[in-house]
């Protein structure tokens, strides 16, 4: 678990941080991502943003990238789906 000063990172902020790991490559190609909800069956939801939105790869992007980044830096989600 990473750790901030004096304490340990929330579920949220360590999910943002991986997503933060991700973003510059989304951001290159005009696009973006942003959490909708961390729901209590362990599914965080995200809405893609800008160019993602009408990518073919995205869908591959969420599973490649975005979810095993996220699985990395918050074991406790156990999937990640995209919502319009």
């Amino acid at each position: 678990m990473m750790e901030m000063v004096g304490t340990t990172a929330t579920l949220r902020e360590r999910v943002e941080r991986a997503l933060d790991v991700c973003r510059p490559f989304l951001h290159k190609d005009g696009g973006e991502v942003e959490i909708v909800a961390l729901r209590p069956d362990g599914v965080l939801e995200l809405r893609f943003h800008g160019t993602c939105t009408r990518c073919g790869m995205s869908r591959m992007t969420l599973r490649a990238g975005i979810e095993r980044a996220v699985l990395r830096a918050a074991p406790e989600i156990r999937r990640v789906e995209a919502v319009g």
